[in-house]
């Protein structure tokens, strides 16, 4: 591949490394340039552009994405289509990420322009989880470096997600008099929470006093009934002698682990009788908080046998600190799930200036209905919590043919800079909800059961993962961004949209089929005709 500044008249078949502005138009990053496109530019005064040009034997980035991506064997996760060299993978289920990093590292070192990022091994994810990314760095790369990546992976299983598997459990809960049974009954329902994503449950409760045989005697009779026991001990275990592990092997069973290095965690207890996993959960794992009790019982969720070599690899990381942005969903489980909010910002405020006249192609009249008006009472019907539109260029006008519905219009003083500075606008507004529509008000074909398809998705992932129309698996617009997202998005400035945001957030991202209406966007006026309107003002 040539990477450098091409004569415009020299560019045919190039890919653009930068997006080019010009009067009446934009040409995107990564567009491959086409005879009609070098007499645009040329009549644009455009001499040169920054572009990628192809030699034999390379090929584009996203076509060297999805050959990687090919090679990787689909053990619990699935793959997103190729999109700017990017690949995404994510969990198709709850479960234990794993990882081969040996093999990663092997094929990061292939060459810089190859990169696979994943998740830490044995993280926990959900269903819809992001959990790797494959990104080739330049434009292109030759077919050989591809396939030479492609080959490596293919020799090994660098990363899978390990489903749960849903276990029934006897939980047993010894006591002294120091003991609330307040504190018991919260151990109870946080033990229920941690189970919960895997689809497991406790089938039954044993309370009995602090002592070796009476916890054995239910140690016993549970393994008998139950894929998993969990014993919480009123005093936690101070040597292998002590009342749990002692239960144990009165049970007819041997000690895995006594003790491991994860701090919280540290007085951890696992012993196998029968095959039944037996934990003695260390004092911690009465509180949501991440510890090492969640560590082992994750891995024997996800069908592993830990044993004390385990337990000793896990100090390098096993100093665990709370972390202020961490949710805990545990401790939230039992109580009335929150509803994520959303906001619909239907963006209008642009120039048209592909319109190539003074008419205004949101003023062009679909069904005896001005654009803008059809565009924003579908986001009005959407059952969104608010709409806002923001408006700038002939704002007056637009703002007449909004009356009577119920929306806040906001002008953008700055709309001339570019759409950044009407994202920015829309993202202030809807500063207190979960999330944002940023949405087009050029887009005759999006309907409210296309916004209310894509909040209900955004609901369903509890406003935590980015969610995207798309037609025919290609991504289009609207699209919902998440909270976490805000401060980014109040930062974009120029004539760019979110997407360089949403590809580096890290955060899932669920698409939504609409069909069609996800693409189609009225820019000139062949384009508004074909699409069934009429210009009007």
């Amino acid at each position: 591949m040539i990477f450098g500044a091409v004569p415009v008249v020299e560019a045919k078949a190039c890919v653009l490394a930068h997006s080019v502005m010009f009067e009446g138009g934009r040409l995107p990053k990564g567009h491959i340039v086409t005879e009609e496109d070098i007499v645009t530019l040329g009549a644009a005064g455009v001499a040169s552009v920054i572009a990628a040009r192809l030699e034999p034997g390379d090929i584009g980035e996203d076509e060297a994405a999805s050959r990687i991506a090919d090679a990787l064997k689909a053990d619990g996760f699935s793959a997103s289509p190729a999109a700017t060299g990017r690949v995404n993978f994510h969990a198709e289920a709850n479960g234990l990420f794993r990882a081969d990093r040996a093999l990663i590292d092997a094929f990061n070192a292939i060459h810089p322009a190859l990169t696979l990022a994943t998740l830490a091994d044995r993280a926990p994810v959900r269903k819809g989880d992001l959990v790797a990314t494959v990104k080739i760095i330049p434009l292109a790369v030759s077919a050989e470096l591809a396939d030479k990546g492609r080959v490596l992976l293919a020799s090994g299983s660098a990363f899978a997600v390990k489903p749960f598997a849903s276990l029934t459990a006897g939980l047993i809960a010894t006591a002294l008099p120091s003991l609330k049974s307040s504190v018991m009954d919260k151990t109870k329902r946080l033990t229920e929470d941690r189970l919960r994503p895997s689809g497991s449950r406790i089938a039954e409760e044993a309370r009995c006093p602090h002592d070796a045989q009476a916890v054995a005697e239910h140690i016993a009779d549970f393994t008998k009934r139950f894929g998993l026991v969990i014993v919480f001990g009123a005093s936690a275990m101070t040597d292998e002698g002590d009342v749990i592990p002692a239960a144990i092997r009165l049970a007819g069973g041997e000690l895995a682990i006594a003790g491991m290095p994860v701090d919280p965690g540290n007085l951890l207890v696992l012993g196998y009788v029968g095959g039944v996993p037996v934990i003695g959960a260390p004092g911690c794992a009465r509180s949501p908080k991440e510890n090492g009790f969640d560590w082992i019982l994750n891995r024997i969720l996800a069908g592993e046998r830990p044993t004390q070599k385990d337990a000793a690899s896990l100090g390098v990381g096993g100093l665990l600190m709370e972390i202020p942005l961490r949710p805990l969903p545990r401790e939230k489980a039992t109580e009335e799930p929150h509803r994520p909010t959303v906001g619909i910002a239907v963006l209008a405020a642009g120039r048209a200036s592909r319109m190539g006249g003074e008419k205004h192609k949101l003023l062009a009249e679909f069904s005896g209905e001005p654009l803008v008006r059809r565009s924003v009472a579908a986001a009005v019907s959407a059952g969104a919590e608010k709409v806002a539109v923001i408006t700038g260029h002939r704002a007056e006008e637009i703002g007449q043919a909004l009356a009577g519905l119920d929306v806040q219009t906001i002008r953008n003083a700055d709309f001339a800079t570019g759409m950044a500075s009407s994202i920015r606008v829309g993202v202030e507004a809807f500063r207190e909800t979960d999330g944002v529509v940023i949405a087009l008000a050029d887009m005759p074909g999006v309907t409210s059961d296309d916004y209310a398809k894509l909040i209900g998705a955004f609901r369903a992932e509890a406003g935590n993962a980015i969610v995207r129309a798309v037609s025919a698996g290609k991504r289009g617009n609207p699209v919902i961004l998440p909270k976490t997202l805000y401060p980014a998005l109040l930062r974009l400035e120029g004539d760019v949209g979110a997407r360089h945001i949403i590809e580096k957030s890290g955060l899932p991202v669920i698409d939504v089929e609409i069909g069609e209406a996800a693409h189609l966007d009225v820019d000139t006026i062949e384009a508004i005709e074909a699409a069934g309107g009429v210009l009007k003002g």
